[in-house]
């Protein structure tokens, strides 16, 4: 009885000792063995889509007086000539009928003085009448021709004026807004109020906002990705086709604007001053070791990275060189088949 209490209690023991060396106590670390890999130059950047130069036009009114119709609303597509609002035009149109009037009379005064012109002109053939005379017929029948063709021009300023009653649209797009309604007043003189803002859908742009940093490596012609937070797992194909010269400084951060030409919409409907994340290509990299950013840390202000040696994590200072979404490129530092550790 003895012996079999004995027993167990150096079973105890030793199972004790081994539950104190045991492998929870080892601190498991998460690694990734380095392999050659292809490894994506892009440059990351986020944007906003906007209209393309001339695709977004602000329709205003070159007439005064009180809004009679608005025939579109918010949302609405419209065609290029489409009426989109008309002004009264009382007040032009009896101009204009006064000018039309005042047109009239000096085409009469202009056949009576042009027949007396030509009385005066065989009167004076046969000396019946002196040269005077004649001039002055003369003098009457070119002031009669100079009304004339000052109320045509007067006509047809009024015409215009007239016209600028009816206010159509310039493109064809989506109205966007629509800033004035039925029954308020406009007066236009230095500056044409705005009455409706359309813009044409099917020509937009994203304007990226692009790094100091990276800015060098961006050039017209680069094929571009882009995503936007409505339709998170499309990504939109672009291409860059100018870089701003001129900076845009936010919050002391430097950054340059890269506009880019979409290309393929994916069958979605993009919208202006949509959010853009947008990654521009810079081609790619053979055979390279590249390892998860996020393995990478600094000491005394270089770059370093742990590796896993005889189970236990040796630092190892490392040269950086191109990155992308999820790697970036060591240069200088580590070798292949080593285990980084990703999670120290």
């Amino acid at each position: 009885m003895k012996k079999h209490h004995l027993a167990l209690l150096i079973l105890l023991t030793l199972t004790l000792v081994n539950s104190c060396s045991s492998d929870p106590d080892k601190k498991r670390y998460e690694t990734i063995v380095i392999k050659p890999k292809t490894l994506n130059n892009t440059v990351l950047a986020t944007g906003v889509v906007k209209p393309q130069v001339g695709a977004e036009v602000r329709v205003g009114s070159r007439a005064s007086g009180i809004v009679k119709k608005l025939f579109v609303k918010v949302g609405e597509k419209v065609k290029k000539g489409e009426f989109l609002a008309k002004i009264d035009d009382l007040e032009l149109t009896a101009q204009y009928n006064q000018v039309l009037a005042n047109l009239e009379n000096a085409k009469t005064t202009l056949k009576y003085a042009s027949m007396e012109k030509v009385r005066q002109e065989a009167l004076l053939a046969k000396d019946y009448t002196s040269r005077q005379t004649y001039d002055l017929a003369v003098k009457n029948q070119d002031i009669a021709q100079a009304q004339m063709a000052q109320l045509i021009a007067n006509l047809d300023y009024a015409k215009i004026q007239l016209d600028y009653t009816c206010i159509m649209a310039p493109v064809s797009g989506v109205v966007a807004s629509v800033s004035t309604q039925e029954g308020e007043t406009v007066a236009a003189m230095f500056s044409a109020p705005t009455f409706v803002t359309i813009i044409d859908t099917s020509r937009l742009e994203v304007k990226a906002y692009v790094d100091e940093t990276d800015i060098g490596k961006v050039q017209a012609g680069q094929n571009a990705g882009f995503t936007v937070d409505t339709y998170p797992d499309v990504v939109f194909e672009g291409k860059v086709v100018s870089v701003y010269p001129m900076a845009e400084i936010l919050d002391n951060v430097v950054n340059y604007d890269v506009i880019i030409e979409i290309s393929d919409k994916k069958g979605k409907t993009l919208r202006p001053e949509m959010t853009a994340n947008v990654n521009i290509s810079m081609g790619s990299l053979g055979n390279v070791i590249a390892i998860p950013e996020k393995a990478i840390t600094t000491s005394n202000g270089e770059s370093v990275v742990y590796v896993l040696e005889d189970e236990k994590p040796v630092m190892k200072k490392i040269t950086t060189g191109v990155k992308n979404k999820a790697f970036i490129q060591v240069l200088s530092g580590l070798k292949i088949n080593e285990k980084v550790i990703i999670n120290k």
